[in-house]
Order: structure tokens, then C-alpha cells, then sequence
């Protein structure tokens, strides 16, 4: 085993892309007389070296470890710790991530990509035929690769660090051609289908196996699901087998930066989108139309989450939706429904016809959390990948705690005119609306209407869980209703966790 120790005085800090980067000395396998290890270059050789170092507090957000790689390596294994120091009572201790980028470069959007576990693995491989969890099976081609750590915080003694980097000779097997799961399920034509668009399996953070989600999603009463591993697609090739005519299984991506989530939904098989930018970096609008051109929905995960990095600063000029409901009901989601109401409120204070709808997911990760809780219901044309996405970007959805859970919600007036959730009724301002709300599933819970004056309308659910209520309003007193049912207040002088909720119907010319 070879060793290098390095020191940050012989790093080099430059700019890729528009990102600062820090990139280390490089790792040489040379070949030749010159690099003792040559004479392990037999099938099934292995050479191995390892980079020691400390990266101070400060750091850039992505430190690259270039890797000479010579001919004739069938697999690369890389292997790393760091110390885990004892801080003072709030302040953050060291978390490094890693991932890797072939000898096609590190270029911000580029092709040389192979995968990203982030903190959840500490070893990967990759050869032709297979590799680890999160990471893109390939050949291991000569050139210069990197290894990607990312310092997500760094303690103020800061972050010592090993690398152990194994390559092995022989020749490379054969890279599987990929299947992907089918854009379309067996629908019901026209008609409310229940999903769940934020999920994780082992292919990045969470616990479970893709055959463990379809599972539980089924069980769950969801029609279609969404993958999105953060900052990785390496699951896209695993999730056919668990796709039937009973389960739309859509193809994304978390795409985690450092200054919040945002979950592509619904992109084509393969898509990689880039997440090594800042909200100072001004390429998050590339990034979205990236998204939107490889088919999918540009949707700002858990906006108002308190975790380092989690919180949204990117504005939702290029949202599609947002998830304004993620995981179990907490404060962070009240927060985020009133600031998605609120722009509601701005729109319509604006006079825009624009509007972003909510929706919401499960974020699961591993027992015991719930997947479809929530889950968005959307009124599509069918069970398919552009229809279900149709509906969530017209905001004809709800979100409902668990698929026992339904909601109708609409609006009438005039001359016989009728609006459903997502949509407007193009009445006069003094034209007489009802307001009309049937809820299930739902026992001593109270169902409130709404409205761009806040909360109008309020009827307790009996103990039955279904309750039809009314409510008669003009334009010009509410320019939008919205349903919500609440269950009991936890604290007192606190709304209560929500059961499901509505997009708005818009009321007026």
C-alpha cells in the first residue's frame, strides 16, 4: 500500500463551472518501471493507495481527489473516513459526502458523472457489469478521474479525512442495457389517482429496496409513484420489475444543493440533473429548464425545513408545484402552506392568472416511515406519466393523510357554471357562488373553507368521518376558497395537524 499525506498548503482552489472548488494533488497508478505496483497488473491485481488530509473550516463545498487511472482496470473501489470531533453545544461537527466523476471531467452539467452516495455509504465500487448502490455501472476507461468529497459542515478544529482508492486489473465485464419501467398503467380513464412523488431507496439515503416500496405503496392504495434519489439515477434501471398495470412507477431525482431540495418528477429514463450550484451561482434556472426538457416537473421539496442546506433559496419563479406537505404533519409544514398561501394572496393582490400549485409527499427513507403519508390525489385523464403530471401542474389534486382519506370540492353559480379544484369560475363579482365540500374519512375532525381574507367557513366532522357542507360567497368577497379538514389541536392556540387540503378554485372573470 502506497500512502500520500497532504496538507492544504500544496492544494490548488479554482472555479468550475460557477462553483469555487477545492482540487487536491493527484493520485498516480503510473505505468512502467517508475510505479512499483506495475507487477500486480495481472487479472485480478489489485494496487491500492491512500490520501490523508484535513480540510480546514471554510472549505469550499466540493473538494475533488483526482485519480490517475491506468489501462486495463477492471473495477474501481473507493473506501473513506473522517473524524467525527466532540464540538461545543451548538455548533456543527464534521459530515463529509463523496461521490466520483470519470475521466470525462467534473464540468458543471457535464457527461462525467458515475455516481454520489452523499453520508450514507462509506465504500463504493464501479466496474462494467455492476456497481454499488448510487453509483452508474461502466467501464473503467484510462484518464483521470475524481473523487468528489463534499464538506457539508466542517467542525472549527477542522475535518481530518482518508481515502483508500483500490483499482483491480482483468478484463471488464459487460455494462447491462437498461430497462425502465413503462409510462403508462392500466387506468380508469378520467379519474382521481393517489401518489406519492418523494421516496427513497438504497439507491441513495433510505433503507429500503425498490420491491420494499412498490410494496408498500401498494398497500398503501397509491396508483403511481415518483423515484427521487438525491443527487443520482442510478435507480432508474431498477425499478421495472416492480411496475404493473396497479402501479405508474415515474422516473426523477432529489436534486439536493446547498441552499434546499428540489424534486424532479417524472424525468425521462437516465436524466442526471447537476446539484453543485448556490443560489448566488445564478444557474438554478438552467438547471430547472433542464428538468422541464427532459419531461419532468420542477417541484421545491419541504421549503421551510430547518436542516443545514434543506431550506429554500432559490424562489419559486421556475416551480411547477411545490411541496407544501412533507412526512408527518410538523410546524415546518404550517409554515409552508401559509407562505404557499400567501403567494396565493400576492397573485391575486397582482391580478396574475399564474398561480404554483401544492402538492405533497412522504419523503420516506426507512421504517418506520409511511409512504403515502401524504399523498397528492390528482384528476387525470390517465393513469399515465403526462396526464398524472398534467394534473398536478393545472393544481387539480388534493392532499389527503392516507388513502382512507377523500375530499370533493367545487364551486357554482351563474347560469349553470361549475369549477373544480384547479380551476376558475368565471363568474361577475356579485354573481352568488356555493361553496361545496364532501369529505370521508376523516372522524372529529373540522373542515374549514379558505379564502384570500383567511379562514370564513368552519363545521365540525362527526364521528362518522364524512360530512357534506355549503357555504355561499361572491367574487368580490373571496377570490379563491381552498378546503382544509384539520384534526385536533395538539397545543392549545395552535391550528391542528392537517388531514388533507385542497388547491384552490378561483372565483371571478
Amino acid at each position: 500500500m502506497c500512502e500520500d499525506d497532504t496538507t492544504i498548503g500544496r492544494r490548488t482552489l479554482f472555479v468550475t463551472g460557477a462553483a469555487a472548488a477545492l482540487t487536491l494533488g493527484s493520485v498516480s497508478f503510473a505505468s512502467g518501471a517508475e510505479n512499483p505496483g506495475a507487477a500486480d497488473r495481472e487479472p485480478g491485481g489489485k494496487e491500492t493507495k491512500t490520501v490523508r488530509g484535513t480540510l480546514p473550516t471554510g472549505s469550499p463545498d466540493f473538494v475533488y481527489l483526482p485519480v490517475e487511472v491506468p489501462r486495463g482496470v477492471r473495477e474501481i473501489h473507493v473506501a473513506y473516513t473522517y473524524e467525527r470531533v466532540t464540538v461545543p453545544a451548538g455548533t456543527a461537527g464534521n459530515a463529509l459526502d463523496i461521490g466520483i466523476f470519470d475521466e470525462r471531467g467534473t464540468d458543471l452539467g457535464g457527461q462525467g458523472f458515475r455516481g454520489w452516495s452523499g453520508g450514507a455509504r462509506t465504500e463504493f465500487f464501479l466496474r462494467a457489469d455492476d456497481a454499488t448502490p448510487g453509483y452508474l455501472p461502466g467501464p473503467v476507461r484510462a484518464g483521470t478521474w475524481h473523487i468528489a468529497l463534499g464538506p457539508y459542515t466542517v467542525a472549527p478544529q477542522g475535518l481530518p479525512y482518508e481515502v483508500t482508492i483500490t483499482l483491480t486489473y482483468g478484463e471488464p465485464g459487460r455494462t447491462p442495457k437498461p430497462v425502465y419501467p413503462p409510462e403508462r398503467a392500466r387506468g380508469r380513464g378520467r379519474a382521481w389517482y393517489r401518489g406519492d412523488c418523494h421516496l427513497h431507496s438504497w439507491y441513495s439515503d433510505g433503507k429500503r429496496t425498490p420491491a420494499e416500496i412498490a410494496a408498500l405503496a401498494r398497500a398503501a392504495g397509491l396508483d403511481f409513484i415518483n423515484t427521487s434519489e438525491h443527487n443520482t439515477q442510478s435507480a432508474h434501471a431498477h425499478w421495472a420489475d416492480q411496475a404493473g398495470d396497479d402501479l405508474l412507477i415515474m422516473l426523477g431525482e432529489e436534486v439536493t444543493t446547498r441552499n434546499g431540495h428540489v424534486v424532479a418528477l417524472g424525468t425521462e429514463p437516465g436524466t442526471f440533473i447537476d446539484w453543485r450550484y448556490r443560489a448566488r451561482d445564478n444557474r438554478f434556472g438552467h438547471y430547472a429548464r433542464k428538468i422541464r426538457s427532459a419531461g419532468g416537473l420542477v417541484v421545491p421539496a419541504h421549503p421551510h425545513a430547518t436542516c443545514i442546506g434543506c431550506n429554500w433559496k432559490f424562489g419559486f419563479g421556475e416551480a411547477d408545484a411545490v411541496e407544501v406537505w412533507n412526512g408527518p404533519w410538523t410546524p415546518e409544514d404550517e409554515v409552508s402552506l401559509a407562505d404557499w398561501d400567501n403567494t396565493l394572496v400576492a397573485g391575486v393582490r397582482q391580478g396574475r392568472r399564474d398561480w404554483i400549485p401544492a402538492m405533497g409527499n412522504s419523503d420516506a427513507h426507512r421504517d418506520p416511515d409511511r409512504i403515502g403519508l401524504p399523498q397528492t390525489v390528482v384528476l387525470a385523464d390517465d393513469l399515465t406519466r403526462t396526464a398524472i403530471q398534467d394534473g398536478i401542474r393545472a393544481g387539480r389534486s388534493y392532499v389527503a393523510e392516507s388513502s382512507e382519506v377523500t375530499v370533493a370540492f367545487s364551486a357554482s353559480g351563474g347560469r349553470g357554471k361549475y369549477a373544480g379544484i384547479g380551476e376558475r369560475l368565471r363568474v361577475d363579482a356579485d354573481t352568488p357562488v356555493t361553496v361545496r365540500a364532501e369529505v370521508a374519512g376523516v372522524p372529529g375532525c373540522t373542515l374549514l373553507f379558505v379564502t384570500d381574507q383567511g379562514t370564513l367557513f368552519s363545521t365540525a366532522v362527526p364521528q362518522s368521518g364524512s360530512v357534506t357542507a355549503e357555504w355561499r360567497t361572491t367574487p368580490a368577497y373571496a377570490a379563491y376558497v381552498r378546503a382544509e379538514v384539520r384534526r385536533a389541536p395538539v397545543t392549545t392556540g395552535f391550528p391542528g395537524p392537517l388531514a388533507a387540503f385542497t388547491n384552490p378554485v378561483f372565483l371571478g372573470t
